[in-house]
């Protein structure tokens, strides 16, 4: 029989009621833990006066900001479902997501009043409410400022579904990955420990909102342990770093994805920034430059590496601080209550150093995608999550992740990981950003794309890129070709979008003559 699922915000308001849980930096407004659950109280009476019920799903369409969190404790309350959505997508990739998860009611910042509107008419939601800075009439204030102060509790167990996140996807329609509420307290305890996670945290959260990096690394978290979060609404590394440094705001915790990181070492405050508060940087996502992780350290800071994924709430794997430095470039080893493994395209498991796919299983891990029963059973082999990602362990049992399994090229039938080729070249000072991509060869069946975005004022041929890369690299791994271009494809989260390079390139040059 499932545990019982228990209301956070609710201990929190009782045990350290006068705590500040949230600051939204960009009104400056604060938020104790007693407000935050009297306004999830609030809105989830307010939910249930419009038909909303367990199971039910409420989308939201904001930028970060302390609705989301009042939105997702509301739905918890009363057992409705979650949904937030990335703002950055068009209105129909939007208008897929809310035809496929059908929620009752849509929240929507007023930046976004536009397309909401034009979403009602596409969509088949009943209700919507409009969050405005500052504005007291707005429809959401006037929701919680009519609802009954108490709602109608509503039992969940942690294999209820607490939210719904959809995946950026590499092909096709994305995926909307179920995430429960026991997900979401093997996460809090998974990240929590290692990270150090504790009341006395604050966290600078960057990363929106909508993605699983942004929720759950570490800002749940945070607030499942009764720390403090601060919201950004767009991240600006100049900014961020004000923050850090700022001693009255004393942020103890910071998480992203390497560009981010990247971003910030090159801002010219990086150097003189006050970094000593920092207790833990937290990195993910997508492999980490050496180049970056070396500009951190000699700060200071070490940037613990972790791997997860949206289906593994995302914890999946920790570097452990003590293991920072011997172990760079290493994504750890598997979280506590997780299992991993390493396998060959037959299935079976791998052992110590030769590359192949990481599969996961465990509490934290999804049970499936929505409305997708042939995406759920694609994506899993006897109760192991496939995850996509090319790995490999050492000699002592740490997990490097090599590149995601699709990036990866065959050059003259040699796996090439694009990731090695990258960090070789952020050794290159003229580089701010690199990217490999395989690209068509009537030869060698592919060889290795660089694509170069340079720091301002830098100078370099692509000569010398590929003169560099012999020096340092088997020859199948060095790019045949190099492009130059003003900024690389980014998705919400700062990852480099490879697909899209792939689009461009891909389909435009030709076949080299080697």
């Amino acid at each position: 029989m499932s545990v019982k699922y228990y209301d956070w915000t609710a201990y929190h308001a009782n045990m350290r009621g006068n705590k500040v849980a949230i600051i939204d930096l960009d009104t400056r407004n604060e938020l104790t833990y007693a407000q935050l659950d009297q306004r999830a109280e609030r809105l989830a009476a307010w939910l249930q006066s419009q038909g909303v019920t367990k199971g039910d799903r409420v989308a939201l369409l904001t930028p970060n900001c302390p609705e989301v969190f009042e939105a997702e404790f509301a739905c918890a309350k009363i057992g409705a479902i979650c949904i937030p959505l990335n703002w950055r997508l068009t209105v129909p990739e939007l208008e897929y997501i809310l035809n496929d998860s059908t929620p009752k009611v849509l929240i929507f910042d007023q930046t976004f009043s536009e397309q909401a509107a034009a979403l009602q008419d596409l969509c088949s939601f009943a209700h919507t409410l409009e969050v405005a800075i500052e504005n007291a009439s707005s429809s959401y204030e006037l929701a919680l400022s009519g609802a009954d102060e108490k709602c109608e509790a509503i039992e969940c167990t942690h294999d209820d579904v607490a939210m719904i996140m959809y995946t950026s996807g590499t092909t096709g329609h994305p995926k909307g990955a179920m995430i429960t509420f026991g997900m979401n307290l093997y996460n809090a305890i998974n990240l929590g420990m290692p990270a150090g996670v504790s009341a006395n945290t604050v966290q600078l959260v960057i990363l929106p909102l909508f993605h699983t990096g942004g929720m759950n690394c570490y800002a749940n978290p945070v607030l499942h342990a009764g720390g403090q979060i601060l919201l950004m609404r767009e991240f600006e590394p100049g900014r961020a770093l004000s923050i850090i440094g700022d001693a009255n705001l004393g942020v103890t915790h910071f998480f992203g994805v390497p560009a981010p990181y990247q971003f910030m070492m090159q801002h010219p405050d990086f150097e003189s920034t006050d970094l000593s508060r920092i207790q833990t940087a937290g990195v993910g996502g997508a492999p980490c430059a050496e180049a970056i992780l070396s500009g951190w350290i000699d700060r200071g800071v070490s940037l613990i590496q972790g791997w997860g994924m949206t289906e593994t709430s995302p914890g999946g794997t920790c570097l452990d601080a003590a293991d920072v430095l011997r172990k760079i470039g290493s994504a750890g080893k598997p979280l506590l209550h997780t299992e991993v493994k390493i396998i060959d395209d037959e299935g079976a498991e791998l052992p110590w150093g030769e590359v192949g796919e990481l599969l996961i299983r465990g509490p934290n891990i999804t049970p499936g995608y929505w409305n997708k029963p042939e995406a759920t059973s694609d994506a899993f082999v006897e109760g192991w999550l496939k995850t996509g990602d090319a790995a490999r362990f050492d000699d002592e049992g740490f997990i490097y992740i090599v590149d995601r399994w699709k990036d990866m090229y065959i050059s003259g039938g040699e796996n090439v990981y694009p990731a090695e080729v990258e960090n070789v070249l952020y050794q290159l000072p003229q580089v701010a950003e690199a990217a490999i991509i395989g690209v068509p060869d009537n030869r060698w069946g592919e060889t290795g794309k660089a694509v170069l975005v340079l720091k301002p004022d830098a100078q370099l041929s692509a000569d010398e890129v590929i003169g560099h890369c012999l020096g340092k690299l088997a020859k199948f791994k060095v790019p045949a070709s190099v492009e130059f271009i003003q900024a690389l494809p980014r998705n919400a989260t700062g990852k480099v979008l490879k697909r899209t390079l792939r689009d461009e390139y891909v389909a435009t040059d030709a076949p080299a003559i080697s």
